[in-house]
Order: C-alpha cells, then structure tokens, then sequence
C-alpha cells in the first residue's frame, strides 16, 4: 500500500493514525477479523509504531479493534447477538433524538429531512442498495443532529460504529430497502408533523424491523 503523508511522530500523528484506521474500518477496507500489524501500518501512514500502538488503544476503546492475547490486534468482529444488543441501545437513544428533532428542528431542516426521503424513494425505485443505504445513514445523522442532544449523539456514533459489517449485509439483502423506506419514510413524516411521541414510535418500530432483519 501506499505510504500516507502526515506527521511522523507525537500526538498529530496519532490522530493521523487514528482517523486513518477508524475511517478504513467504517468504510469496510478493513474486514472484521483482519490483523493488525503495528509494522506494517506505521509504514503506510508514515508514523511510528508507538503511534499506532496507541490509536489501536484508542480503537479498542470505541469497540472497534480487540487485542488477542500473543496475537496483536485485529479488527473487532461483532456477532449477531452483540448487533442485536446494540440496536437495542439505539432504538431508546435514536428515539429520543427523533422526539428532540420534532419539536427542535427548524423549517430548512424538516425541508431537508422531506428531501432526503424523496431521494430514498428514488434511490428504492432505481435499484440502487449502496445509495439507498448511503442515504439511510444520512437521515439517521440529520436527526440527531437536528436533535440538540449531544449526549445522544456521542453515544450512538460508537454504538453505529461497531454495526458497519452487519449494516452492509442488510443494505444489500433483497427486498429490504424497499421494507425499510415506509419506516424511514414515516419516521420523517412524524417528525415534520412535530409530533415528539409518534417520531419516536417511528424510530422504535424501525429499529424492531432492523432487529428481526438481523435475526433472519
């Protein structure tokens, strides 16, 4: 692989290295289960080993990479029980963010959010699963941005993190964007309407679908 340029050594490098791996792993460059060897990715990045060593720390923290003991690092594979267990956790954090959105949200924002489902639709109807899920992860993002609860926020960036291998495999399932665009589509319509109980209902009844999908 190519060597990245950035600074070589300190803090700025580790946050090099970091963004470097986290962005590998979400993308799904980097598989699950795939080593991490602390040699080989100093020379790529154009960093030292000590600051590899320590953005791998920081990646295990986020539930992202695991140390196996006399074997290094690995990206973290998550099983299906631990990714129904997490979109547990999110189906209370992302429904409280949908009943935040609701009543927080401005005009342009729930014209952006109406926006978004118009493109979802268009994206079901073309037969377009990578754009549809592309656009999934936006919508999902606008409203706990529109929220203003950025405890939440914080939150379910790690918890959605950890989901990138299993939210592919749904995206690129037959027939389930065209299952899932009603429940985004209703999601939107509930918190466009601001009503903060039924946007949040949305989101749990979405979120149920998501779990049983994980579980088929």
């Amino acid at each position: 692989m190519p060597k990245e340029a950035g600074p070589s050594t300190g803090e700025q490098a580790k946050q090099h290295a970091l963004a470097q791996l986290r962005q590998a792993i979400l993308h799904g460059e980097m598989a699950p289960a795939q080593r991490l060897v602390e040699n080989e990715l100093a020379e790529q990045f154009g960093v030292t080993r000590a600051s590899i060593r320590a953005a791998l720390i920081d990646l295990e923290a986020q539930g992202l990479v695991e140390r196996i003991r006399n074997r290094g690092s690995r990206v973290r594979v998550v099983t299906v029980e631990e990714a129904v267990a997490i979109t547990e956790c999110r189906m209370v954090l992302e429904g409280l963010c949908a009943a935040k959105a609701a009543v927080a949200a401005s005009d342009a924002q729930l014209t952006h959010l109406a926006d978004l489902g118009e493109a979802m639709t268009k994206a079901v109807a073309d037969g377009e699963p990578m754009t549809y899920s592309e656009l999934n992860q936006e919508l999902h993002a606008r409203i706990r941005e529109f929220s203003g609860q950025q405890t939440a926020v914080e939150l379910l960036e790690r918890l959605n993190a950890q989901l990138v291998r299993h939210r592919f495999q749904l995206a690129l399932r037959p027939g389930r964007p065209q299952h899932s665009l009603n429940e985004h589509l209703a999601m939107i319509e509930a918190i466009r309407a601001r009503d903060p109980q039924a946007a949040e209902a949305a989101v749990r009844a979405h979120l149920t679908s998501v779990i049983e999908a994980l579980r088929d």
